[in-house]
């Protein structure tokens, strides 16, 4: 009988087991349907408003209306290809193919780059948004800063998304300690936004499911950034969470490990000037702005007074005489920034530099009274410790070469007299590069193949100077005719600058284009400033 019993039990159990499995199995398949339908409404959202304004352009004889319709298009085209990229790296982490490339970056100017970045759109919404570095993370790590930055810039523009207008977004990052050269460090985002409930934080992090299919709808957004932020934060050694009640905001933290690098890339007071002399003044009406000045001026060593508002820092200014440099945030309370210039500059202050702290988007108001009093600088918020010290270096002329740097960059991209070969298949490509290549007065021969690539350069070597060589094209491909000019006996075929054009940003598709032979590589859709950088990089500068 118990014979019977236990076979009756393990059927039990069997049948159990399968009903649970199937349930798995469809809801699997439920998140991942659902998840496609979701996908395809946010690549044909984009898709629509590019259609609808490009034949909104076409019909408009209007040119600031085309301009205008232009503008959304790079809009929608931007957020597509982001679409696209999230659903390349969610396909690659469920294939197991996703890897980091480790190199030696700057820390705070990852951060930097991550907030211009997300900038306009925290100005859009008259938010305010904070940054704060621990001063003990070192400035020069070793790690994934690409990746890391994905992450950041995922967390605070989904605060910026799901914060209303007028909030605050802050983003601090803090050292949590280091064992054997490894740092530990702890990054947190914070948001005044609608945040989230217990329900939806269970969801938050799983590939193909959002914590609200209709906040995706409402806010825009794959839904994928998180699972694709976890998946890098835990390749990265470290963990993320998230603490938050619905209407009170939310904070979302990840640790990671990175290792300390040997070099220093922490901007340095320049050697040669007595800093100790020098007088500057930090006017903000915010405390976290002030504290955040006499902190940095006290781990430089130069002695800085900070004002709450313009009636106080003319206070000051009466009581200590004219300052060297003053700091000045623009939009206070009571006296704003232009008044508090304008009384610096008429009360023996002339000499002064004065550098304006203000969001970006406020430029356009105060342009023409800024320049009229002679203001020197402009800081965009939030601020980074490098940008004070670069200002420090240039007041007092000891960097005198970013300005003749300047002064002459508006030379620096022209390429007259050296002649490229393009090998594209796709004509509109062809013509895309054409246009954007025109203002730097380069020749450009084109082929449709490698093949005729490959005879163009064979007939003659010495006519060009560089090949941008796109990887798939009919015939023969980008990196089968690479492997041929390579294997060429002719001068130069070794040595000449290959560069390739892919929209295979793969990592395997990148070695692949180095095992073939290609100096390097530029994404498609084409970035001017990454051309610029190639050609800069492959050329050199000939002084005329």
């Amino acid at each position: 009988g118990s014979l019977m019993l236990s076979s009756a039990m393990m059927r039990n159990e069997m049948t159990q087991n399968l009903v649970l499995a199937r349930e798995n199995a469809l809801s699997s398949t439920r998140a991942k349907s659902e998840f496609l339908s979701n996908m395809s409404h946010e690549m044909r959202t984009p898709m629509n408003a590019i259609i609808g304004m490009t034949s909104i352009a076409k019909s408009s004889p209007d040119v600031e209306r085309k301009d205008y319709c232009l503008g959304k298009i790079e809009d929608a085209s931007t957020h597509l290809l982001g679409v696209i990229n999230d659903i390349l790296d969610m396909s690659k982490i469920e294939a197991n193919k996703f890897e980091l490339s480790n190199a030696e970056f700057s820390f705070e100017k990852m951060l930097q780059k991550v907030v211009n970045v997300i900038n306009f759109r925290v100005e859009e919404k008259h938010q305010k948004l904070s940054a704060r570095i621990d001063p003990n993370i070192p400035d020069a790590l070793i790690g994934d800063d690409q990746r890391l930055a994905q992450v950041i810039t995922n967390l605070l523009s989904n605060a910026v998304k799901f914060t209303p207008e007028n909030g605050s977004i802050s983003l601090d990052a803090d050292f949590a300690g280091a064992e054997d050269g490894i740092c530990t460090i702890r990054i947190r985002v914070s948001d005044s936004g609608i945040g989230i409930s217990q329900e939806q934080k269970s969801r938050l992090f799983s590939s193909f499911e959002q914590a609200d299919s209709g906040i995706s709808r409402k806010f825009g957004g794959t839904g994928l950034g998180l699972a694709i932020s976890k998946s890098i934060v835990e390749m990265m050694g470290g963990e993320i969470w998230v603490e938050s009640e619905p209407g009170r905001g939310s904070t979302f933290s990840f640790t990671l490990k990175a290792t300390r690098a040997n070099a220093e890339h922490r901007p340095r007071l320049s050697p040669g000037v007595d800093w100790k002399k020098l007088r500057v003044l930090a006017v903000d009406d915010a405390q976290d702005v002030r504290e955040f000045f006499a902190d940095i001026a006290l781990r430089i060593g130069v002695p800085l007074d900070v004002a709450s508002s313009g009636e106080e820092a003319i206070g000051a200014a009466r009581r200590n005489g004219p300052y060297d440099i003053c700091f000045v945030d623009w939009n206070m309370p009571g006296m704003n920034g232009i008044e508090l210039s304008r009384w610096i500059r008429g009360h023996g202050g002339g000499e002064s530099l004065i550098v304006l702290l203000i969001a970006s988007a406020e430029w356009d108001e105060i342009e023409a009274d800024a320049r009229d009093i002679g203001v020197s600088r402009f800081l965009t918020k939030p601020i980074f410790p490098s940008s004070i010290v670069d200002c420090l270096n240039e007041s007092m002329g000891a960097d005198g070469r970013n300005a003749a740097k300047d002064a002459v960059s508006g030379e620096t991209d022209c390429f007259e007299g050296y002649r490229i070969l393009l090998a594209e298949d796709v004509e509109v490509n062809r013509e895309i590069v054409l246009a954007l290549l025109e203002p730097t007065l380069m020749d450009i021969d084109c082929a449709e193949n490698g093949a005729e690539a490959l005879r163009m350069y064979r007939e003659s070597p010495e006519r060009y100077d560089m090949i941008f060589m796109d990887v798939q094209m009919p015939e023969m491909d980008g990196y089968e005719a690479t492997r041929l000019i390579r294997a060429l006996d002719v001068p130069g075929a070794k040595r000449v600058p290959i560069v390739a054009m892919t929209a295979n940003v793969f990592r395997e598709d990148i070695e692949r284009c180095l095992e073939s032979g290609m100096n390097d590589h530029v994404g498609k859709p084409l970035d001017f400033g990454n051309v610029l950088a190639k050609l800069h990089k492959y050329l050199p500068v000939r002084v005329k």
